[in-house]
């Protein structure tokens, strides 16, 4: 993976070190700072330093798992468009941010105003959030899609 979002000058202070490490830790956040340094031919102290500095300047804003829901109960994750009422966006956005089910929630342009991710552990509890998701304020349409299988992650 190259990291495109960097062009030349974009961002002060971050070299190609700095753009390498976090393709590696983007593939694989537990890799060890040793093997980083290795490969880069710094030690493992100037990695870490590095990974410090760009957690400082909010390249690099958490460390996390990638987990399989079905593994932990939840059979049904849908990715979900809404559309709302212009005014009510952000508080929606917000709203939505705090549900448990609520995995992930962006504020778009394109065919919906915000999209979201939501897990369920069947499909009465995925009615359920549909029907919550519908009867906020402000909401006009829910438009989910059921993820059938994961391709890249």
């Amino acid at each position: 993976m190259v990291i495109e979002q960097f062009e030349e000058g974009s961002e002060e202070g971050i070299d190609d070190r700095d753009k390498r490490i976090i393709e590696i830790m983007m593939q694989d956040s537990k890799t060890p700072f040793t093997k980083i340094g290795k490969e880069l031919g710094i030690s493992e102290a100037a990695v870490r330093r590095r990974i410090r500095k760009l957690e400082m300047m909010g390249v690099i804003r958490k460390f996390t798992v990638v987990v399989d829901p079905s593994k932990i109960g939840y059979k049904h994750v849908a990715i979900i468009g809404i559309d709302s009422e212009p005014d009510k966006l952000i508080q929606i956005a917000h709203d939505l941010a705090s549900k448990d089910f609520s995995k992930k929630v962006y504020i778009t342009t394109g065919d919906h105003m915000i999209m979201m991710e939501a897990w369920a552990r069947d499909s009465m509890e995925m009615t359920k959030i549909l029907q919550e998701i519908g009867s906020i304020n402000g909401v006009r349409k829910v438009c989910p899609a059921i993820i059938l299988d994961y391709v890249k992650q």
